[in-house]
């Protein structure tokens, strides 16, 4: 360095940045990684052709985590990339559907009644159907009430809700019902559940069976035979619990998720290690935002979260989840290779899904699910497809697509830059567009299904982060001839730098650096605005040291 800078200097201009989402919330510091490449865990090329730009967070503001997402960037651990789009060898569009807009497909359909049948809601009953028609009446109470009154603080208390609602409307439904000895109506945290008398069919019977071994005799479809001793398993209809907590280590989880990578994805065991199943999995950046009480935070906070599938007190699944302002965003799911009969990862979608749904009367702005990168070139990745109306996010404006505008364009090249066509300019006509391998094939894949997220960083051997190679002939934008859409190159002066615990903006250190190095420093920071975008730059600290 050319020169020092002093800690008051560093403090008085650190005092006119904002770090965007308030001091409350914390704030977003991160390392430059540069350019990252690696093998690639999508395609299993044998050369280091997966590109992406790599972030290190020492933390990071749910609100600014949620904007990265919205450019296309995600999260290992605390490790954030982004695919250069143009660059890499499977281009990964983030996909996205909107909570209240969503239709389950018949095989959706089929996996949630299944999982229904089989697992015990309510003592001795069968769960004929559930509705969560008074979060949306409590939802829209609420809202007519804040628009016709003006804001006070008591009007939280005054919040009419899903509990009351439901309890009320089953009071009603009850008395039509009682004509019905095998109909029961029931308020369940603001669900309104019927039950119908408990049945019990031959293949829920308590008797034992052969062993998988003895079963398969005679059978050319051994698979067949062991998916009937796996469902076996439930014996009798058992009672399941989904359970939400904040991301932390448990031996349990961890026993679960080594079964899991080596009987589903072959991993060797000496590869699944604890520690890089807390780097991939329980560590987090994220900054906690606890529950305020208000509309603007569920009751659980923002933060990372892990949801435990439980049968009768055992473990039989695991989703690793993002709570953001704006959505949930799903990072992996791991399970009990004994319980692959019960479609775990398409219920725990649903599940996810559901949960926007019922989260929306405490926080508003949740209002979509991020199923994370689609790969169209990928067919394990077409699954996602299935969950609509979804819509891809275009890797250059970063306006969202319709899924079915964007799968003829895809079939053609693995890159596009979709918002180019959302609006079609030539008066052709581009007809809803479903890939037949979504229904007839991935519907029905569940080895595939619901955890290939975040595979990019944990298919490395030690799931750390992909080493850094930087270059200067490369380090052109990858907006290369859409010189309108692209940032500006030459202005980096608002980046907010971290240096020392001090804050300052890139300006006012400029004269710190001597002329080789403020041209280097330059360079990166470049690159890495044209990364997080203008307005991110200007929040996010870019830690030198």
């Amino acid at each position: 360095m050319a020169g020092k800078m002093r800690r008051s200097e560093a403090g008085s201009s650190s005092g006119s940045s904002s770090s965007g989402s308030g001091s409350s919330r914390g704030e977003t510091v991160v390392v430059d990684c540069g350019r990252c490449k690696s093998s690639c865990g999508y395609c299993k090329s044998p050369g280091r052709t997966s590109i992406s730009h790599g972030l290190w967070a020492h933390s990071i503001t749910v609100d600014d985590y949620q904007d990265l997402l919205d450019q296309g960037w995600r999260r290992s651990g605390c490790f954030l990339y982004k695919p250069e789009m143009e660059r890499t060898c499977c281009p990964s569009y983030t996909i996205r559907l909107r909570a209240s807009d969503f239709v389950p497909s018949k095989e959706q359909q089929r996996v949630s009644r299944r999982v229904q049948r089989k697992l015990l809601v309510e003592g001795g009953k069968d769960l004929l159907y559930s509705s969560n028609i008074a979060f949306q009446i409590a939802a829209t109470l609420n809202r007519a009430k804040s628009a016709n009154k003006e804001p006070s603080p008591n009007l939280e208390n005054n919040a009419i809700t899903a509990k009351a609602i439901a309890e009320t409307l089953v009071a009603s439904v009850d008395q039509l019902a009682q004509s019905s000895s095998s109909l029961a109506v029931r308020a369940c945290n603001g669900h309104i559940n019927f039950y119908g008398a408990a049945t019990q069919s031959p293949t829920e019977s308590s008797e034992t069976l052969s062993g998988p071994e003895e079963s398969a005799r005679g059978c050319k479809r051994k698979s067949c035979c062991s998916r009937k001793n796996s469902e076996h398993l439930l014996g009798k209809r058992r009672r399941l619990e989904v359970r939400l907590k904040r991301s932390s280590f448990d031996p349990e989880e961890f026993d679960l998720y080594r079964r899991y990578q080596i009987n589903v994805h072959n991993d060797a065991p000496d590869h699944v290690t604890e520690s890089s199943y807390r780097r991939f999995l329980v560590d987090s950046p994220l900054v906690f935002v606890p529950p305020s009480g208000d509309s603007l935070v569920p009751p659980c906070g923002f933060g990372s979260f892990h949801q435990q599938y439980v049968i009768d007190g055992h473990l039989i699944a695991v989703g690793v989840i993002d709570i953001l302002p704006k959505c949930l965003s799903s990072k992996y799911l791991f399970w009990d290779p004994d319980y692959a009969f019960l479609s775990v990862g398409k219920y725990s979608a649903l599940q996810e899904i559901n949960w926007v749904k019922e989260n929306q009367v405490h926080c508003p702005s949740l209002q979509h699910y991020y199923l994370g990168y689609y790969i169209h070139s990928c067919s394990k990745m077409r699954y996602k497809a299935a969950y609509r109306p979804s819509e891809l996010l275009c890797p250059l404006r970063y306006q969202w697509v319709p899924i079915d505008v964007a799968s003829p364009l895809l079939d053609k090249k693995p890159y596009v830059v979709l918002s180019d066509f959302a609006l079609l300019q030539n008066g052709e006509s581009l007809l809803p567009h479903v890939p037949e391998k979504i229904t007839d094939e991935q519907q029905h894949d569940d080895n595939v299904h619901g955890d290939l997220n975040d595979i990019l960083v944990d298919d490395n051997e030690e799931m750390v982060e992909p080493e850094t190679e930087t270059s200067d002939d490369e380090s052109g934008p990858e907006t290369s001839g859409h010189g309108s859409v692209e940032i500006e190159n030459g202005d980096v002066s608002e980046i907010l730098i971290g240096l020392k615990g001090a804050r300052v903006r890139y300006q006012d250190l400029r004269a710190a650096f001597g002329v080789k190095e403020q041209k280097y420093l330059e360079s990166q920071l470049h690159r890495y605005k044209r990364s997080v975008g203008a307005e991110l730059s200007k929040r996010i600290v870019y830690s030198l040291g």
